[in-house]
């Protein structure tokens, strides 16, 4: 490997991160903005960006720093995007392991309630996972190619799916770069944050109750109206109805947190493998499973909280069991 005569420009950000324990600083929001942004117009090394993603794996990121790296991917997005369409930004870039994916049912219910709800995420980058847009597919659910269609999709459904890899490509790569650094990078988290059509309200799940308040500190200093976060079920946004769910909660200016009971009083043991059968089963009333019915109105209550910020936990559980009671059965069809 040559050695090049001129220092390349991205190296100043990386030696910003790297000059060891006394040298070593965050990047600031500008900065990150700046940096990012070579990154996704591929004005980088691959040495560097390496370099780069590991280093702030290592320091740990932070508020500012997610916050630069959520806008410098908003500014390589196609600006003609549907901005303001959807009530609720959903982020999905865990996929299911252990249990079904039973928050697409609580999807539908806030759905049937008349929010529009846009949902972005990847997909394939951890073996062995169920992932949203294949149980989407399955069970013909909205999922769109473009953010034309994405537009469609909200208006005359309320809900839509768009891969990360349709509005920000650059980043769904880089996500993929896991089995080669063996490590998650920074981008699983601020990818949760990316809330491309800027909805008023946006639900993110983490999968350490740590992250909670960084995902909290970018969001207000991105200006975000609301948002809720919470460790779900195998990282996505899905609660654990065996468990209390303690939620972190963003309103204007103000950060809390608040607490979701248990529902179930047992743990419920992992599915041999996670699959859609179960929801259509239990949706259309063909078959009764406590453990997916609990986590489905609990996820539903959450997002309630978010969505109606005078509700407490019991009024939206209850709330909840209404939108249940009165679902349309018919909205997922038998099986082909």
């Amino acid at each position: 490997m040559s050695s090049p005569l001129q220092e390349h420009p991205f190296a100043a950000y990386v030696r910003i991160l790297g000059k060891g324990k006394s040298g070593t600083r965050a990047l600031t929001r500008d900065e990150a903005r700046t940096a990012f942004g070579m990154i996704l117009r591929d004005e980088v090394e691959p040495l560097q960006l390496g370099a780069f993603l590991m280093l702030l794996r290592v320091k740990e990121e932070t508020g500012e720093e997610l916050a630069g790296f959520v806008q410098a991917c908003r500014d390589e997005m196609d600006p003609a995007r549907p901005l303001g369409l959807a009530d609720l930004d959903w982020a999905s870039y865990a996929g299911k392991k252990h249990q079904h994916p039973w928050y697409l049912l609580a999807i539908l219910l806030l759905v049937q309630a008349g929010y529009r709800v846009f949902i972005h995420g990847s997909e394939g980058h951890t073996p062995g996972r169920l992932y949203t847009v294949q149980a989407m597919q399955a069970l013909g659910l909205p999922v769109a190619t473009d953010w034309s269609q994405a537009r469609r999709q909200l208006q005359e459904q309320r809900l839509s799916y768009l891969p990360l890899a349709r509005f920000c490509p650059p980043l769904d790569r880089i996500m993929g770069l896991k089995p080669v650094l063996g490590l998650r990078s920074p981008v699983n988290s601020f990818a949760r944050m990316l809330n491309p059509l800027q909805a008023p309200h946006s639900i993110q799940s983490v999968f350490h109750p740590a992250y909670a308040a960084l995902h909290l500190a970018a969001d207000q200093l991105l200006a975000q109206h609301s948002s809720l976060v919470f460790k779900g079920d195998s990282g996505e946004v899905e609660v654990k109805p065996g468990a209390d769910t303690r939620l972190y909660w963003l309103r204007g200016n103000e950060i809390g947190e608040s607490l979701l009971p248990r529902q179930l009083s047992r743990r419920t043991p992992a599915v041999p493998e996670p699959r859609v059968a179960p929801l259509r089963a239990l949706w259309r009333g063909e078959a009764r499973d406590s453990y997916g019915l609990a986590a489905t109105l609990g996820t539903a209550a959450a997002a309630l909280l978010l969505l109606q910020p005078g509700l407490v936990a019991e009024q939206a559980l209850e709330q909840a069991h209404e939108l249940w009671r009165n679902r349309d059965a018919g909205t997922l069809p038998p099986c082909p």
